[in-house]
């Protein structure tokens, strides 16, 4: 009797693997159905709904932007800290946000816009939070993404795409100037690409088909900005990586501030709208870099807390939460951070 309880339900696991195996084949990404798969899904954990910032799975491809560093090089280039050393109690609860609300950058939500500088606009964003968190507060800068995308040869392809590492030793090595967004115009080199909307409803232009080239490395200033060029840059004086390890990612984030990670986007994280996300349906589209700036957990579940670039018409004002501790879409695979010149 033992017998065919046992085979009956390994039947029945194997005909459930089959069927989703089905559905992950025949669900039409972006679609109607999809989300009402991904709704329905009882283990799903997270919302999905309509996206207007992606017209088809290409457009997310070309868009995404973050590229993974060979393993070996990645040891040959900078150290890799484990804070073996450091004794600190994780709390359960951590936002970047609240423990250092003075910097105002770890708030602030970025869009990369019809450009595939995800690795460029996560980096900057996480080297701005470290120059306020380090300097206690006294510098308050936003770096220039166009600057890294576009006289970084070594990080990648600008808007086709980069690395996470390379972004970070280049911030050391060379320096970046500053720069807002298109709309706010500051810096000395500005976004030059618009934001725009990820939601039917979105405040912002449709995103459309249009895709930007890589702009030309320009070593100067926009007009009207009286700082010069290589007097504008501001300097790392340590880049690395971050062992893949979830209390040593926290503990880093603890001391210095949001770092920068790599990961996997499937078919599914196209229609993210609230929740703690965890792969539900569909196939790996390309890599992605987003900042990590804390953790949580919720029913049980535990999350990291990050800022994507899509900016705050996307998920839950920006961010979103993804399961933690178990490498979800190589979430903790690949952390990249620095610290400031001292």
């Amino acid at each position: 009797m033992l017998k065919i309880a046992v085979y009956i339900v390994s039947l029945f696991n194997l005909l459930e693997a089959h069927v989703t195996t089905r559905n992950n084949e025949r669900i039409e990404p972006l679609s109607d159905e999809m989300i009402s798969f991904i709704n329905k899904h009882p283990n799903a954990g997270w919302k999905a709904d309509k996206s207007d910032r992606f017209h088809s799975v290409d457009d997310a491809r070309i868009l995404l932007g973050g590229r993974r560093e060979d393993p070996n090089l990645r040891e040959k280039r900078r150290p890799t800290v484990d804070h073996h050393d450091l004794k600190v109690e994780i709390p359960s609860h951590f936002d970047s946000r609240k423990k250092w609300p003075r910097c105002k950058s770890i708030s602030q939500i970025r869009d990369q816009s019809q450009c595939g500088s995800s690795w460029a606009v996560s980096a900057v964003g996480a080297m701005s939070d470290r120059i306020c968190i380090q300097s206690g507060g006294k510098q308050s800068v936003e770096l220039s993404a166009v600057d890294l995308i576009s006289c970084c040869k070594y990080c990648g392809s600008g808007c086709d795409g980069g690395f996470l590492g390379p972004s970070w030793d280049y911030w050391v090595l060379r320096g970046i100037v500053t720069g807002g967004s298109k709309e706010n115009h500051t810096g000395c080199r500005p976004y030059p690409f618009p934001k725009c909307d990820h939601f039917v409803k979105g405040k912002y232009r449709a995103c459309g088909d249009k895709l930007y080239k890589t702009p030309q490395c320009k070593q100067i200033c926009q007009k009207g900005y009286n700082t010069s060029y290589e007097q504008d840059k501001h300097y790392g004086g340590f880049s690395y990586n971050v062992l893949s390890v979830e209390s040593v990612i926290q503990k880093d984030i603890m001391m210095h501030g949001p770092v920068e990670a790599y990961l996997e986007i499937y078919e599914d994280f196209l229609n993210y709208k609230s929740g703690i996300y965890r792969y539900t349906t569909g196939q790996f589209i390309s890599g992605h870099a987003v900042r990590l700036i804390g953790w949580g957990v919720e029913n049980g579940t535990a999350y990291w807390l990050a800022a994507n670039t899509w900016n705050e018409d996307w998920g839950e004002k920006g961010y979103f939460r993804i399961v933690r501790g178990r490498n979800e879409c190589s979430i903790e695979s690949e952390i990249a951070a620095g610290l400031i010149k001292s």
